[in-house]
């Protein structure tokens, strides 16, 4: 059947603020300011405010914020670093790919690490902890910092889905040594092309993270102080995001806004676990909005066979894959979930007609 509602219709965004992104690009383009110019900058000081931290690096990927952190933080072979057995492979990878060992734990109803299992997690090698900000909900952070605390341990947020999302008024990416971001075009936040960020209140993480992303050299100097990496943001994507950065406090409500109408319209199906939770600590700007259906693939199959595209990212968790050689230690909530979960489209240019077709095709799956 012909697609009737895409997860996300970048084409259809950029026709929304084509003035201002078309203004950027020619901006750029007759400056030919390509690699590591004001555009970035901007960017970059931009982030700052927006997260409150004091530093923000332009960077090529969420993972290469995430693998040039663990890096910063010294994280190597022989350590430890707690993750999430519920998230992409690239937080799990970015352990591995420092020569640290990853040590995976449960998630609860949230789909984010269940900060009860952490501390019987933690061993005499356990350096840091990587929670995971799933689907634009925090992770419970007071938790998690009295756990690093009183263990001595590193945090690196893997914050690359939960952009404007906050715990007691603070945003994710502002807690830990360093919070890690991507600019993938289906984000929250996206570019026209891959991209990520570090941001920290470390001078001397800011100061490596500049460095290694362009072959470890200072650019100021010439200096080279180590052996680096080519993960520089491109500055013409920082120039696009540096446009919609200005636009997410907006964005997030009308995300917000969707989010409380599927609540409305989808509520008393009782086959449904909505990502809806009473915890007042935590703001959700539902970069997806994740459900549980009981029904699993029925479910999923069916919105797809009417036209409707979502997500149903993870059903096969990233450690049953035989290639990435790691420890299947028996995670029951990342199993159920995995059977069940579900992504509505989300979006900001997502029409009323749309998300009254979403709703109205799920409550026919389910007799209603």
């Amino acid at each position: 059947m012909k697609t009737k509602v895409k997860f996300v219709n970048p084409a259809k965004v950029y026709k929304m603020i084509k003035e201002e992104l078309d203004a950027a690009y020619f901006d750029v383009m007759n400056k030919g300011a390509l690699i590591d110019r004001e555009h970035l900058k901007s960017f970059e000081k931009n982030l700052t405010k927006f997260v409150g931290t004091k530093y923000a690096v332009g960077l090529n990927s969420g993972y290469d914020a995430l693998h040039i952190s663990l890096r910063a933080a010294e994280i190597g072979y022989g350590d430890e670093v707690i993750v999430p057995a519920h998230t992409f492979v690239a937080s799990c990878s970015s352990i591995v790919n420092v020569d640290a060992t990853p040590v995976l734990v449960d998630v609860g109803k949230d789909f984010n690490i269940d900060s009860d299992k952490i501390e019987p997690a933690i061993t005499h090698c356990t350096k840091a902890i990587m929670p995971v900000h799933l689907s634009g909900y925090m992770c419970d952070m007071d938790k998690i910092m009295k756990i690093a605390e009183k263990h001595k341990l590193i945090v690196i947020e893997d914050a690359c889905q939960s952009l404007g999302a906050t715990f007691n008024g603070k945003y994710a990416g502002s807690f830990g040594l360093a919070g890690c971001w991507s600019f993938y075009p289906f984000k929250i936040l996206g570019g026209y092309g891959d991209g990520g960020a570090i941001t920290t209140n470390s001078e001397d993480v800011a100061l490596f993270a500049t460095r290694m992303r362009y072959n470890g050299e200072d650019r100021h100097t010439g200096e080279y102080h180590g052996h680096g990496f080519t993960c520089l943001l491109d500055n013409l994507q920082a120039a696009f995001l540096d446009v919609k950065l200005k636009k997410l406090p907006e964005w997030i409500k009308i995300r917000q806004a969707l989010a409380e109408k599927y609540r409305r319209g989808l509520s008393d199906l009782s086959d449904l676990l909505l990502p809806h939770y009473n915890d007042l600590r935590r703001i959700h700007v539902y970069q997806n909005y994740t459900l549980r259906s009981k029904q699993g693939n029925e479910f999923s199959e069916y919105l797809k066979a009417n036209g409707i595209e979502v997500l149903t990212q993870f059903r096969k968790p990233y450690y049953k894959h035989k290639g990435l050689k790691l420890e299947d230690k028996g995670f029951p909530e990342v199993e159920a979930l995995s059977r069940e979960v579900c992504s509505l489209p989300m979006n900001i240019e997502i029409s009323e007609q749309e998300s009254d077709y979403i709703i109205a095709t799920v409550r026919k799956f389910y007799g209603k």
